[in-house]
Parts: structure tokens; C-alpha cells; sequence
């Protein structure tokens, strides 16, 4: 599993080390021959699947969970009652009916469903899922496009079984080769593949506490000791409670020694603890559909895609819409030569560059005019990085930011662009 797998052996290594520099040729063979995935030695691009494009992962993925087409399942539903009737039908489903098929009949409404009823429930039961009035996602956010789970959901007692059917929900979507109209954020999509999020996805979430922890960890903070300790103030419904980091945790300073565990604690605190309960419900529901194994084989940019699908990615209106900062222009040779490998690019690309830079692949209602930041309208925006070409472009996704060196050729900055978007799901974090 992602995060999770045990390092290659020293032959296993060696192949891989093949594979890395053919991986061009190897992703053409298994395109053609899925199913050469699940033999050795190719079964171990399974264990380490960054080599394997999505489109390939996606091929061998569709062949193995072999859903049962032959077993329909009924679902009658109330317009009206959609997200009620919804959760006590799927719910109801057991294994076996969790892999038939999903024949969907709207009460008091004539039709067969061959395929458009089930759409349109997908499409409306992933907008109810996200109506904050049932208090289980919430945005990350004020006015942002994406969600995650609400640590005040509890306002409902019956809220892990709500999550446990929204896990069921969208598995079965993926399952069903349906698309949904939801986006969550990069920190929930590791926590449904059960991967281990960075103190980074803070950033889509509390860009305030993301940049008073990335202080800490850029500069000295020993003339500050005294001033902060391992704790924090939660909110609990409107009421301001203070935990410990760990036990005893009021009473110890952060030092410039142990200000690491302290970055490290805060994050998991405000992206995992303080919804453990919800993500564990939500992971029951997904892995009754999919086990982990097997989604595992995507990681997290590419969950994405397979529940809200790939958008096509407008380049002239990204290009329109797009600020340079720190001595850029539209006519710098770096600028240009961005534009000219991003239009190279196929459609994953694109969308990974999107994905990279703001953090999820879903483009506004409008186009990229319409781009959000965590204060407001923001433009996609690139600042010139002078650390030098050496270094792989850096993306802020709070600021849509991306901060691109002064490469010295077009080719150096393709490279180095496919590079950073494509490594960008292993993580940026220390230790």
C-alpha cells in the first residue's frame, strides 16, 4: 500500500532500476497486455506502481475487481427522500450485491434504466452527500470547491454509519465506472488509500497555521522558546479547548530540538485526529466495495480522477488567466518555454499540473478566471525561484503558486516540469 510497502531487495531493485529507464516502452507493452500485471516479474510494478501510468493502472484495475453484470440490484428511490432512501438501500446491500449492478427506478416516474437513471443518481446522491445540513463534509475552505470530513459531524449520533455509507458510495462509483460531483481534499484522498498525509496538506486546509508551522521549520525559533508549547486550542462546537500533543504536552516548550515532532503533531492532530473516527467509518464503507489492495494501485491526484473524472484543460484560458511575479513576463524564455511543454502535454499531464499547482483537478464553473486561493479569488500564478536549475519547480496551492527556477533550455524545463508534477504525490515532508 502506499506508504506502506516494504523496500525492494537488491534483484528486485535491479529490475526496477530497468523498468525506471524503460519505463516508455514498458508502459506501451502493459497497455496492450493489462493483464501481464498480475505475472511475474511485471506483478512487482503492482508493489511500486509510480512507473505505471494512470491510464495502464486504470486498464489492469477494471480487470481485476470483475464486477457480477448478471446480478441487478434494485433501488427505488423517493425524489424527494433521495439521500434517506439512498442510505437505507445501500445499506442494506450486502458483498455480493455490493458487486451487481444498480438498476435505479425514481418513484411515481415512468422509465427503464439503461444506464441514464443510474448516472443521474450518482451525479445528484454526491451533491446531497456534500449539503452541509447533514453536517459530514464541510469545505476546507470558506468558498472552496473542495471538502472534507466535518469534526463536528457527531451533531448527528448516527453520523459514522452516514459515513460509512458515503464510503460505500463512492467506491461503488468507481466500481460502477461512474462519475460523481465531488471533490475532496489531497489530505482525504491519502486517508482513503490509507497513505500517510504531510504536515504540506495543511496548506488546502489552515493556510494561516500551514505558514506559522513552515516559519518554524525555516528559522531559528530558539529566541521564541517559552513562547509556545505542545499543545493546541481546538475548537469544540464554538467552544475554544486546549489539548496536549502528546502527554504533558502544556508543559513542554518547543524547542529548535524538537520543533520537528512539534510540525509533525500539529498536522496529524488537525488532518487526522480530529476526524480519525470519521475517516475509519468512511474507509469500512469504501473497502466493503474495493479492498485496499487493490485500489492502492492509484495514488492519491489519481483517485481523484477516477471519482470525478478528467476535465479537459482549456491551455488559452489558463494562459489568459495567469499572473508572473519576481522579473517574469509572458515574454520571458522561461515563460515561454512553459507554455510551449505544457501545451506538449497529454491530458493527465495537464491535469496533473492543475492538480499540482492548486491542489485538485476540478475547474471552476467559468474557467480559470474564476480560481480560488484560501483568501479569495486567486490567479494561477507562476514567481520566478532563483535557486537555481538544479532545483524541480515548487508548487503553494494555497496561493495556486508555482515557483519555477530559470531553466537554461526548453528541454531542461520539460524534464523537470513532467518530474515535479509526477513525484508530487510521494510527499514533500522531512524525516
Amino acid at each position: 500500500m502506499p506508504g506502506q510497502l516494504s523496500a525492494p531487495n537488491d534483484r528486485e531493485l535491479r529490475f526496477l532500476q530497468f523498468l525506471e529507464a524503460h519505463a516508455s516502452v514498458i508502459n506501451d507493452i502493459v497497455r496492450k497486455r493489462p493483464e501481464l500485471l498480475g505475472k511475474r516479474p511485471y506483478s512487482l510494478l503492482t508493489r511500486f506502481p509510480t512507473i505505471l501510468d494512470f491510464e495502464v493502472k486504470e486498464k489492469f484495475f477494471r480487470k481485476k475487481i470483475k464486477p457480477d453484470r448478471h446480478r441487478r440490484v434494485p433501488l427505488r428511490i423517493r425524489r424527494d427522500y433521495l439521500f434517506e432512501d439512498s442510505y437505507q438501500r445501500v445499506m442494506q446491500l450486502n458483498a455480493g450485491e455490493l458487486r451487481g449492478r444498480l438498476n435505479v427506478q425514481f418513484q411515481g416516474e415512468e422509465g427503464i434504466d439503461a444506464g441514464g437513471l443510474l448516472r443521474e443518481w450518482y451525479y445528484t446522491i454526491s451533491q446531497s452527500i456534500m449539503n452541509p445540513n447533514y453536517a459530514l463534509f464541510c469545505q476546507s475552505t470558506p468558498g472552496s470547491e473542495t471538502y472534507q470530513p466535518n469534526q463536528h459531524s457527531s451533531i448527528n449520533v448516527d453520523h459514522l454509519r452516514y459515513f460509512q455509507f458515503c464510503g460505500r458510495v463512492v467506491a461503488k462509483a468507481i466500481f460502477d465506472h461512474q462519475l460523481l460531483d465531488c471533490h475532496f481534499t489531497r489530505a482525504f484522498y491519502k486517508q482513503i488509500l490509507g497513505m500517510h498525509v504531510s504536515w504540506r496538506d495543511l496548506a488546502a486546509v489552515d493556510s494561516s497555521l500551514y505558514k506559522n508551522l513552515l516559519f518554524i521549520l525555516e528559522n531559528d525559533v530558539t529566541p521564541f522558546e517559552g513562547d509556545f508549547t505542545f499543545s493546541l486550542d481546538v475548537d469544540r462546537f464554538g467552544k475554544l479547548e486546549t489539548i496536549d500533543l502528546k502527554p504533558g504536552g502544556r508543559d513542554l516548550n518547543v524547542t529548535e530540538e524538537n520543533k520537528k515532532e512539534y510540525v509533525r503533531l500539529v498536522a496529524d492532530m488537525k488532518l487526522t485526529e480530529a476526524i480519525k473516527d470519521q475517516i475509519k467509518a468512511f474507509q469500512k464503507g469504501f473497502y466493503e466495495v474495493i479492498p485496499q489492495t487493490d485500489i492502492a494501485l492509484f495514488n492519491e491526484s489519481e483517485l481523484e480522477l477516477l471519482i470525478s473524472g478528467l476535465p479537459e484543460v482549456d491551455i488559452d484560458d489558463l494562459r489568459a488567466n495567469t499572473d508572473y511575479h519576481s522579473g517574469l513576463s509572458a515574454s520571458t524564455p522561461v515563460i515561454q518555454w512553459f507554455w510551449r511543454a505544457v501545451r506538449s502535454f497529454s491530458r493527465d499531464e495537464r491535469i496533473k499540473l492543475i492538480q499540482f499547482v492548486t491542489g485538485t483537478g476540478r475547474i471552476p464553473v467559468g474557467g480559470f478566471s474564476k480560481l480560488v486561493g484560501m483568501s479569495g479569488p486567486q490567479k494561477f500564478n507562476i514567481q520566478k525561484d532563483r535557486s537555481g536549475p538544479q532545483r524541480l519547480p515548487q508548487a503553494h496551492t494555497c496561493f495556486n503558486q508555482l515557483d519555477l527556477p530559470e531553466y537554461e533550455s526548453y528541454e531542461q524545463l520539460r524534464e523537470a516540469l513532467k518530474l515535479a508534477i509526477m513525484e508530487a504525490s510521494e510527499g514533500f515532508g522531512f524525516g
